[in-house]
Parts: structure tokens; sequence; C-alpha cells
């Protein structure tokens, strides 16, 4: 049977904060997100790993508060003006490369002092603690050690199969119970291979005109998993 072309023709990914599974592995960074008063001068720092819902988070709570969001390695020592706003609120995403980007340290410690006038609310979000960002400036790196942090913990066995059915759902993918069930069983507590393995049987359901089974999701999580090995 000749293979059909795929293309990605997902919609977006639901962002909402209904669309948000929350479970003990995120509960606690969630109840701090929301109480900005317990916030030292506005500002927190989101931490988790690769497809623990930091951009997910990052978008509904931008939404809720009117806040601008922007990548931490395009900054530029120009724009703080422009991103930070009396009583307003800012999301520096993927802090955790302003160490490799040229100016962006810069850039975050005018961010950072324009915030504390202005009274803008600061959320940061990054993959590690900021002593492992690589930062040269010493006044910016002692700011970025003292913030308070929220942590994504890794998924629990409660979220990783509500994610898989989100992440099915959200490319208009019909599964049955079963299949998630398998996938739970055999996987890592890994988001961001949940993230890829749907992805990637998506595409193969559609290019061989195959239904999402178990023999299907178990041959692309032995393929990522060797590709990863």
């Amino acid at each position: 049977m000749a293979r059909q072309l795929t293309f990605d023709l997902a919609g977006p990914p639901a962002s909402s904060r209904a669309d948000f599974l929350v479970t003990s592995a995120n509960r606690d960074a969630l109840d701090l997100l929301d109480r900005p008063e317990l916030w030292p001068q506005g500002r927190l720092l989101l931490i988790g790993g690769p497809g623990a819902g930091k951009t997910h988070v990052a978008r509904f709570w931008a939404a809720e508060n009117g806040a601008l969001r922007q990548s931490a390695h395009a900054l530029r020592a120009d724009m703080a003006d422009h991103l930070v706003h009396t009583d307003g609120a800012l999301v520096i995403e993927d802090a955790h490369r302003i160490g490799a980007a040229a100016g962006a340290e810069q850039a975050m410690f005018h961010i950072w002092n324009l915030a504390a006038e202005r009274g803008c609310l600061l959320l940061l979000t990054a993959r590690t603690p900021p002593r492992d960002w690589g930062m040269v400036l010493p006044d910016l790196r002692s700011r970025m050690m003292a913030l308070t942090v929220a942590e994504l913990g890794p998924p629990d066995d409660a979220l990783l199969p509500a994610v898989l059915v989100k992440l099915f759902a959200d490319r208009g993918i019909p599964v049955a119970p079963d299949v998630i069930e398998f996938l739970t069983r055999r996987m890592e507590r890994d988001l961001g291979l949940a993230r890829r393995l749907v992805l990637a049987i998506d595409q193969a359901a559609l290019s061989d005109h195959r239904p999402v089974t178990r023999r299907l999701a178990s041959e692309w999580l032995d393929k990522l998993l060797e590709q990863d090995a």
C-alpha cells in the first residue's frame, strides 16, 4: 500500500488553566503561583524539566494577569521599558538560557531593577536552578540565586495517563483506554517523551492508514527508547 504523505495538522494544544492537569506533582507550585502576595518583591521562579508544563502554566498565568511573555535568549537591553509596565506583570521564559545569549544578562538586570521600581510582577521559568545558568554578571547571579522557587515535579502515576489522553485529544486521535494503560506501564514518567511519542504515533497512523493500537504504540515507544539509549 502506498504511504501517505503526512503533515502536522493538529491544532494548537489546549493551554487554558482548565486544561492543565493538577496532581501532587504540581499542586504546591500552582498554589504559590496563585499567591503573588507571597512572592518576595513580586518575583517567582518556576522550575521544571522538559515537558513538565512550564509553558502551559506561563500561558494561562499570563492570560489571567495581562502579562507579556518574552523568551530569555532573545532579551535585549532596550526591551526593558517596553516589557515592564507599572503595576503590570511579565513572564520571562527559559531563563536557564540567559547565560548563553549575548546581552541577555544585561537585559535581565535592567528588567529586574525596573520591575521593582514599577511594581511589576515577574515570573521566570527555567529547567534548572540559577546556579546552572552560566551567568557572568555577579549582581544578576546573586539576585537570581535569591529567587523564591516553585517546582513542577516529575509526573506521578495520575499525571502521565492524563497527559497522554490530553496529547492524543489535542491531535484529534481516538485512543482506547487499554493503549493508554499499556503505555503508562511501559514508559518512564517523562512528559517530553510522551509528547514525542504521541506525535510519532499520529504520523505513523496517518502514513500507514492504521488505527492507534497497542502494537503501533509499542513499536514507536521502542523506537524512541532506542534513539534515546
